[in-house]
Formats: structure tokens, sequence, C-alpha cells
């Protein structure tokens, strides 16, 4: 029991702050830096949509207002088997020179990623999500790294919050602040192991096609750009945001989601845990150790309810009172100074807790996406 509690607790250990110490290490020690300047490569933002015509015009207006020269800018939208107005939304703004629609009867993010890279013609395609809004200088951030031939790919930084008020941190925001960290470190002496979803951009030549049924494309694309010898950076100046609550039971679906995309990954890719994988250790401590801390908390728990001592005895209550504490933060009560302690102990229980949903997930095969036969045609105006 001894072995186990120590087993365990070093597992949680090491993913919390283990692997944020040694990326801190490794960035001074070795140091790696990002040559960057102006530069105005051909630019395609590709973008699938599912029903969203709640935020699909004004998403489009977003990426149309960008600061970037008209001429080298390209819009590229996979509608996926929309079944609400996203279509005639995407009519009207067909008539803009700039803006390219596809749409896709029911074929998945993944296939409508491959189809709309096929008629992309940019030097340099940006991926973008239709919720988040992006900052009106960000694609020429992110093209700045690009001068440097070094870098494949650039991962842009999500907000979580407004741009008017600030970023949040509470809830999912205070676990997103650590993750930026986390990638900024990652980046500092080396690569990112995966990139932001809602803003990044890639060499048009290191696009891979996505498998029909990928769940993490942001992580996919990425990890294969380093696959091909170059660098996948992190650009904290290139921002989108996001709201930062979604709700808590939609919050949750798409933490579980994403988790069992890690799982996903080593199905889809079993390279990654080859040598051939420049960045194995970081995807293995960034990725998958995460979600074998839920059993190594039940782990430590049992072991300490078992073992004789004061030491044990009190780890043991020291744990529950932390879960306790969790379940407090959970009711989204005002506790005055203990609130934002019981709101980052709700979070990792909630965090850990999607982590054995999505392992689950895994193992039984269910499915996180849809796929169906594909019926492709491009929309005019």
């Amino acid at each position: 029991m001894t072995l186990v509690f120590w087993l365990a607790a070093a597992v949680i250990t090491y993913a919390c702050i283990g692997y944020v110490i040694w990326l801190w290490l490794r960035a001074q020690w070795r140091p790696w830096p990002v040559r960057r300047g102006p530069v105005e490569p051909s630019v395609s933002v590709v973008m699938v949509v599912r029903n969203e015509e709640a935020v699909l015009a004004q998403k489009l207006r977003n990426l149309l207002e960008l600061n970037y020269p008209a001429n080298k800018f390209q819009i590229v939208v996979v509608s996926d088997g929309s079944t609400d107005g996203t279509e005639s939304i995407l009519r009207e703004y067909a008539r803009n020179p700039q803006v390219r629609v596809l749409n896709q009867l029911a074929g998945g993010k993944a296939a409508g990623l491959n189809a709309g890279v096929s008629i992309a013609h940019g030097d340099i395609v940006v991926f973008t999500d239709a919720r988040q809004a992006i900052e009106r200088g960000a694609i020429r951030l992110l093209m700045e790294n690009f001068v440097d031939p070094e870098v494949g790919a650039v991962s842009g930084k999500l907000m979580l919050g407004d741009p008017v008020t600030g970023e949040t941190g509470r809830g999912m925001g205070l676990y997103w602040q650590i993750e930026k960290h986390v990638r900024e470190l990652e980046a500092a002496a080396g690569s990112v192991v995966g990139a932001t979803g809602a803003l990044y951009a890639v060499r048009r030549e290191f696009v891979v096609d996505v498998p029909p049924e990928t769940i993490l494309d942001d992580v996919f694309i990425p990890m294969n750009v380093a696959r091909q010898g170059f660098r996948v950076v992190f650009d904290e100046r290139a921002r989108a945001w996001d709201r930062p609550d979604l709700g808590t039971h939609r919050e949750f679906r798409r933490k579980v989601r994403t988790l069992t995309g890690n799982c996903q990954l080593l199905q889809l890719a079993p390279w990654l845990l080859r040598k051939e994988n420049p960045l194995r250790f970081e995807f293995i401590s960034h990725k998958l150790i995460r979600l074998v801390v839920p059993f190594a908390l039940v782990l430590a728990l049992a072991a300490s309810a078992f073992l004789p001592g004061p030491f044990y005895r009190a780890a043991f209550w020291i744990q529950l009172g932390f879960y306790g504490l969790s379940l407090l933060g959970s009711t989204r009560w005002n506790l005055g100074p203990f609130s934002r302690l019981s709101d980052a102990a709700y979070t990792f229980v909630a965090l850990n807790a999607a982590a054995l949903v999505a392992f689950a997930n895994f193992v039984t095969g269910r499915k996180t996406i849809w796929m169906q036969p594909i019926l492709q045609r491009e929309i005019k105006a």
C-alpha cells in the first residue's frame, strides 16, 4: 500500500507541477527564440461549420475586417450538413470574391477540413472556429513567425472572457491560463504539443489530410508538422476571444471530447509513441499522463485510508477536505475569500472526471463526432 500511495502521488505531482518545472528549466538552459519580422504571404482561412447561424454572420464580418491585404486573403467555409439558416448566410457572403463556400452533407469536421484545404490557395492556411472573435491584427502577428524558416506552424492564444473587461480567472478560465503557460514554456525551447483550435496557422505544404474520424485536428496537424522536422510555436500576441462559460454541462462535454481525442490519437497515429516523433516526451507528459491522473487520485485516497500512521491519516483527511471544497465550488456560492480556492478545486475535480469519461469512451468505442457519407457542392451567390 505504501508503494501504491507514493507512486500515485508521484504521477499526480508530475502531471500538475513536475512537467512545468522541467519545461521552465529547459527554457532557461536551452532557449530557442523565434525569428520574427514583417511579411505578407498569401493566406487562406479554413473554417468548418454546422448549424452556426447564431454566430456565423458575426464571425464572417470579423474575418473580413481583419488587418490583412484583401488580395492576399481568402476565406474558405465548409458547411457540414447544416439544417438551420447557415447555408443562406453563406450564400449571401459568397458574393464577396474573397469568400469560397462549400456545402457537404454531414461528412464530419475532419472531412470538411480536408475539403476546405483542397480549395485553399494561400501559402499559409489558418484554421479557426465559428464561435471565437479574432483580434484585428492577429493574422499579421501569426505571419511574422514564418520569417523563421524552421517554423512550420504557429498557434495563437485563446482568451476566455471579454476584450473590454479582460480574461476570467475562474472555472475553465483558470485551467486555460495554466494550459497557455505550459504552451509558452514548450515553445520557448522547442515546439508546442498541438495548437489552439480557435486560431492556428500552418505552411500549406505541411498540411496533411486528416483521417475522417479525427477529433483533435488541432493536435494531429501540428504534430505532423513536427514530424516533418519543423517547429510548432506559440505566439501569445495573436489572440482570439471566446465566452468563458458555455454552461457547466456543455463545458464538461467539450472537455470529455478533447480528452477522448487524446486517447484516439494513439490509434490514428501510433508513431506518436515512437522515435520518429520528435516531441514524444512532451506528448506523453502533456497529453497522456493527465489521463492517468484520475486513477492515481483514487489510488492515493484508498491507500491513505488503509495505511497506518499520522502522516497517512492527515493525507487522507486533506484529500477528503479538498473534494469537499470542490463540492462547495460546484454550487457557485459566494464563499468570500474561499471562492477562488473552491472554484479551483471544483475545476480540478471536473477535469479529472472528464478524463474518466473520456477513457470509458475510448475503451467502449463510443463516438463523439458525426460521420456519414459525404456529398459536396460549392455554394454560389
